[in-house]
């Protein structure tokens, strides 16, 4: 299983199989792989989780403001 998050809005997203995931949320055609593991991800908190998500955007400059 594979995190992938999308870098207009946010949103995460696992899958297992697909290399061309799209974003439900937006629309956004391609998501971007994270490095986060499935395991963590089923972990978090759904604020844990917004938190990695707005910091992920930080980091990678591509919020969309």
């Amino acid at each position: 299983m594979k995190v992938y998050i999308c870098p207009k809005c946010g949103w995460m997203r696992v899958v297992s199989r697909r290399k061309d995931v799209e974003c439900f949320k937006c629309g956004e055609p391609q998501m971007v792989m994270t490095k986060l593991p499935y395991e963590k991800v089923g972990q978090m908190s759904e604020n844990e989780r917004e938190d990695y998500a707005k910091s992920w955007l930080y980091i990678h400059g591509t919020r969309d403001e």
